[in-house]
Parts: C-alpha cells; structure tokens; sequence
C-alpha cells in the first residue's frame, strides 16, 4: 500500500498552544503539536506516531466505533472486540430467547464456532483524516442563505467522498466543526461480520440498574465480548461459514498491575455529542422547557412498558434494549436540569455574551458581529414553547412503535399495495418477514397503553404550542382520555394484529393503508413535528448563520478559552489522571477512586431487579478466590475513577496507561458533573470505568472462559 502523507497546514491558527489537562476531546492528527508535550509531563510514554500513523500501525488502529453508537476496542490478535455490556444490550437481548435467556443468563462460547451472528451489528475502524476547511469555505460566501450554503457545501462533500472512496472500499464521512468554520473528512473502513463471543449474567453487566445509573459509587460488570470476521484477505465480508477471524492491525495489551492516585490515564473513543459553544438562551431553554418535558414523556413511556415487562419474561425481552435507552436518557436529562441549574451556567454564559456583545459592536467588528447576539436571544424567545413540545411528541415516537408506523410498515405496505403485480410477487416474501419480526418484537396490550398515556400527556401539554391537528380533534371528543380512542384505532386497524397485515398482503389496496386511522395519526404526528412556518424557517436560517459568527468571533476575540471542536461522533483522545472524589461513607476503601467485590456484595439483594447477583459469584466472593486479579491490598477492585473528558459515545472506550496498555473500560459519567456535555467542570468531572482486572477476573476465574484470555496479551 501506498503510503499517504498528509500536510498540516494552519489548523487552529487562532488557538494557543497551552491546554488545559483533563479537558478536552483532541483530533489525534493534532496531537503531536497540541497536546504531546503536556502528556509526556503526565506520564505518557508512546511517541505521537505510535498514537496517530498514517503509514505505520499505531494505537488508533485498535480502536472502533461500535455499531454506530459507542465505542469498542480490539483485545487480542484473533479479532476480539471489548466494549460495554449496555452497547451490546440490544444485541444480545435479539440473540436471546425465554429458553436460552443469554440477557439475564450470561453467554460464553466455548470455541469459536458457538459464536453467535446477530442480524445486524458492525465495527468501524478510523483509517486517516485531513482538513478540508479552505475547499469547503473558499466555496460560500455571507450573501448567501443558509440553504443556499448548504446546497454548495453538500455537493463538494459528495466530491471528497468520492475522492476519498477508492471505489466504495472506504466509507468517508465529512464533519463541520466550530459550528461551520472548519471541515474534516475522515476515512473509515468497515466490518459487518461481527459475532457474539461472552457477556456476564445481566444481574452483574447491569448491576445498579437505573437507581445506580450516572452514580458513584458504582459497582458493575459493564462488559462485553464480540470477535470481528473476515475473508481470507482480512477484508470484510458479509457473514459465511468461511470468514475467518480478522487479524488487526494493532490490539491492545491489557494491564493488570492496578491503579493509583494520580497515575496518567487517556482514553480514545467516538464521544457523541456536545454543546460546549450553546448560546445562554439554548441553555435556558433546554433547563426550563425541553429538558422538563423529556423527562417527564420519558418516564410515562418507562412506566407504561415497565408494569408488562415485570410480568412476562417474553415481554421483556422484547422491550429490554427501547426500556434500558429511554431510562438512561431520562435520567440524564434530569441530571442536566439538576446540575445546569446549581452552577448557573446560563448565567455564565450570558455573561460571556455580554462581553462578547461589547466586542461585537466594536467600529471594527461591528458590521459582521454586531447583531449576533440579539438575533440568538431572539431565536430562542421565539422557540421555547415549541422546545416543550417537540420533546413531548419526540418522547412519544420514542416509545410507541406505532407512532412511527407511517415512516416504517406502513409505508412499506403503502408502497406494496401500488406495486404492479409483478413486482409484488417479488417483494412479498421479504415483506412478509418485515411483518412477522416486527409483531415478534412487540406486545400489543402494552403498544396500546402506551400509545394512550403518551397522547393522554401530549394532548395535555403541547397545547401551548398547538398539537397536531388529529390530537386536537381527538381531544375535543374524548376530554382528554385516549385509552377508548386508541383501543377504537386498533380495532378499525390493519395494524391490529400480524395476522391482519398478512391478510391484506394476499388482497393489497392502497387506499386501506393510507386511511388506516393509525396511518393517519402518525402521519399527523410526525407531519406536525416537521412542519414549520416561514417566520421560523427565517428565524432558523438567521440563528445559523449567527451561531456560526458567535462561534467565530468567541474565538478571534479570545473571550472563549475552549481549544477544541464539540464532540460529534469522530474518533477523540482525552486525557488526565486517575482521581478520587472526596471521602464517601457508601464507599469504605483507602481512596475514594475504586470501589470493590466487597462493595458489590454489600448492596446485593436477593430477588431484586437491580441489585440481585448470582450465587456462585458470592460464593467466590466470599471465599477471596479471585488469584491473580486481587490487588495488592487484597480485594478486587471493580469499577474505578479517572477525570476525563467524555460524554455519550464514549461507552466502551479503553482506558490506557502511559504505555497504551488497557487498565479500564469507561461505561458512565457522575450525575454531579452532568452539565458537562455543555461546560467542563475540572472539579467534579468524573469517568466510571470497569478496572480491567475485573473484566478478566468476571472472564476466567468466574466464568472459566480462560481460553479468551489466552488469546489476550496480559500484562502483569
């Protein structure tokens, strides 16, 4: 292969070259001229080439994007994959059956060919990046519209990507940055052939449950094993019998000397989303209005799914991954209301706006800058009542699978119905199957009771800003109570049961779907989520253009001191220390930074769905036997502390010592720290990370899949 080098032309030329340690999620390429040299005074000891290469293996080789969501990385040379058991949750959930409960049982293959293929499950490995900001910018100019600008910016992406491609081999992503003042285009390749290998028994990957979920202390086995497959080329393939497993280019040794105070730690992963640029109007108006109502839509689709999923084991299994995702974020968003309101950061910020606005009107600055602020404060002033309601619709199309049915089966079934014959012999069987997976995947009585108590909600709090027209309607017939009107739409439904939607398979009529009343309500839902008037298209159009100025000028200005783009899903390194919180009672250990088996076993309860553990692990608990995996003081340490800079994406990414070697797996965030994903907290910001020691200990010694470790390079 031929090898590419890439010129760093002047990035960043508006930064400086100080940074501050622990905050910060760093593009690799930039490492060397950013961030190396502070590194090295931590306790780095790779050079910025074994970290970031281009033309040689280096440690971002070993790294990928786990199934377009978190983050993963390659542990053996035999293709095994690490990452969270909550990232895997969804897959091993649709491997699982009441009769081989892998879920709530646990699973590990005992040779390779027991490894278990889901549907539909793929890695993503990070080949290169370059900057592309001077062809993308040199393109638009401030005369045109923001659709405008797009058009011309989508079309040059299209050419990077094709550039980039070499025929389809790659896939080429092109990512704005600083809001639109940058452009990257990064280069990925590919695996779809991936293949359950373990997972402990859910009562220890999902230990806590939702009530220790963003806390710490934290005691929790957040971990899965995955293999990747290739062709005999170590190309990927799609699933065959004949894949043998990929041999990566780099993996990571696993380091099981334990952890310290202070001790250098970095993590690399594909951090999913930040804000750390919102304006203090967008964050007044998610603390006061959107936050609320997702949390408060949210927790009704939560409890309506719940009081089914406790009864039947079949039921849960089915809505274990939608209940783990809403509660999760439900959560979340009640930690960012909790902690965004305590530090005051809208206050903050506004404060930086001000100063900024004096800037902005400057003789000199005056003609680009000087409306920035006014047209953002305007923006939000407008939207505020249509933030409330957009995330109590969006919290019910989240939960109700039929809320959406006119984008997903209905659709499918509208396009089938005006087929020619011909054509619908040929889809039919395909068509079939859809229909069959989707009613094997949910349970009718709680779609229902959920799809009520989610209009019931609706209907009642969106009004401020007007609710779609069908909910209006309803509403004026059925004084707000939506369990007779939506048990009415299902009878008169083709949707009603899969036995129906085979039916009109055999007789198809277009018309029946696209008056089918849960077609039409669906279609009003998401049409009305959509839907937007002139006055806040311009608005929008205007808020985009001045964010970007915002952005621009907090950076030219030095008002901002943030070095970094936001997080959106490209491949990051951060980096900081292992570190306490202060003393804490619930967790009796030398330093508050690692919580033990012995904590674990401390908050067992027998039965309970959150805190039940299995018996042979307190047993072994009990008697010590945890052999090579104890630390030096005796115990086995769990899950451990270090103050990085992550956010959602970052499940699964690998916590590396100065050496590159594994020494944990991050899977969560401290609640007190939850306004981090819009400003850095250096004091309380915290990573929950599953010791390393732990993850082999709960492979080998508990499980007695020792062969897996044989494959894994150990470091004692």
């Amino acid at each position: 292969m031929k090898k590419i080098i890439l010129s760093l032309v002047a990035i960043f030329t508006l930064l400086p070259f100080t940074v501050k340690a622990n905050e910060g999620m760093w593009f690799l390429m930039f490492i060397d001229r950013l961030n190396h040299r502070d590194m090295q005074k931590m306790g780095l000891q790779l050079t910025a080439e074994e970290i970031y290469s281009i033309n040689n293996n280096s440690l971002k080789d070993a790294i990928v994007q786990f199934n377009g969501g978190c983050t993963a990385e390659m542990v053996s040379p035999q293709g095994l994959v690490l990452t969270n058991h909550h990232c895997g949750y969804n897959v091993i959930a649709e491997l699982s059956s009441p009769e081989a409960n892998y879920l709530k049982n646990g699973f590990w293959a005992k040779d390779k060919s027991e490894e278990l293929k889901p549907k539909n499950l793929y890695v993503r490995f990070f080949v290169r990046m370059d900057d592309v900001s001077k062809r993308i910018l040199s393109l638009v100019n401030d005369d045109m519209s923001e659709a405008e600008r797009e058009k011309v910016i989508n079309n040059e992406i299209a050419k990077i990507q094709e550039e980039n491609s070499e025929g389809g081999k790659y896939t080429v992503v092109v990512r704005p940055f600083f809001q639109g003042n940058e452009y990257y285009y990064f280069v990925y390749q590919d695996y779809t052939d991936v293949r359950l290998v373990g997972t402990p028994e859910e009562s220890i990957g999902k230990f806590g449950g939702d009530t220790d979920n963003w806390e710490w202390p934290r005691h929790t086995g957040d971990f899965s094993l995955f293999r990747v497959y290739a062709d005999q080329n170590n190309e990927p393939a799609a699933y065959s019998t004949n894949n043998v497993p990929l041999k990566p280019k780099h993996h990571l040794p696993i380091n099981i000397g334990g952890i310290k105070e202070g001790d250098f730690s970095m993590i690399l992963g594909y951090p999913g989303r930040t804000n750390r640029w919102m304006p203090a109007g967008g964050i007044e108006q998610n603390v006061k209005y959107a936050y609320p109502a997702w949390v408060e839509g949210s927790k009704v689709g939560m409890d309506n799914l719940k009081k089914y999923m406790v009864e039947d084991e079949d039921v849960n299994l089915k809505y274990a991954s939608k209940y783990a995702s809403i509660a999760n974020y439900w959560k979340n968003r009640q930690g960012m209301i909790d902690a965004l309101t305590q530090f005051k950061t809208a206050k903050a910020k506004a404060k930086q706006e001000a100063k900024f606005h004096k800037w902005a009107n400057k003789p000199a600055n005056k003609a680009k800058y000087g409306n920035v602020v006014p047209t953002i404060n305007n923006y939000y002033a407008l939207t505020n009542e249509k933030a409330s309601h957009d995330n109590y619709l969006s919290t019910l199309l989240r939960s109700s699978a039929f809320g959406t049915i006119s984008r997903g089966l209905g659709r499918q079934l509208e396009m089938y119905a005006k087929a020619p014959a011909a054509k619908q012999a040929e889809i039919k069987p395909a068509l079939a199957q859809v229909v069959t997976e989707f009613y094997n995947n949910i349970y009718m009585p709680a779609e229902q009771d959920v799809l009520a108590a989610q209009l019931n909600l609706y209907a009642a709090k969106g009004k401020a800003y007007g609710v779609a027209p069908q909910v209006a309607a309803l509403t004026a017939t059925n004084n707000g109570d939506f369990a007779n009107a939506v048990n009415a739409m299902f009878e008169q439904s083709i949707f009603r049961s899969a036995a129906s939607v085979q039916a009109f398979l055999e007789v198809p009529n277009a018309n029946f779907v696209a008056n089918d009343p849960l077609m039409v309500l669906s279609n009003d839902l998401l049409t009305h989520l959509s839907v937007k008037s002139e006055e806040l298209m311009q608005a929008e159009n205007d808020f985009q253009a001045a964010y970007r100025k915002l952005v621009q000028g907090l950076r030219e200005s030095g008002i901002s001191d943030i070095q970094y783009p936001d997080a959106n899903s490209t491949l990051r390194l951060t980096y900081g220390t292992v570190r306490a919180l202060p003393k804490d009672k619930r967790n009796p250990v030398s330093e508050n930074n690692y919580t033990t088996l012995d904590g674990m076993v401390k908050k067992y309860k027998k039965g309970d769905a959150e805190f039940d553990l299995p018996q042979r692990l307190l047993e072994m608990a009990e008697n010590k036997e945890y052999g090579r995996y104890a630390d030096k003081d005796g115990t086995l340490h769990v899950n451990m502390l270090t103050d990085h800079d992550i956010t959602g994406g970052n499940s699964g990414s690998p916590v590396l010592n100065g050496k590159g070697e594994l020494i944990g797996l991050a899977f969560d965030g401290n609640i007190e720290a939850m306004a981090g994903d819009v400003i850095f907290d250096p004091k309380l910001q915290r990573t929950i990370n599953v010791d390393s020691r732990f993850i082999l200990w709960l492979i080998d010694t508990y499980s007695g899949a020792s062969h897996l470790v044989e494959e894994m390079e150990i470091v004692e």
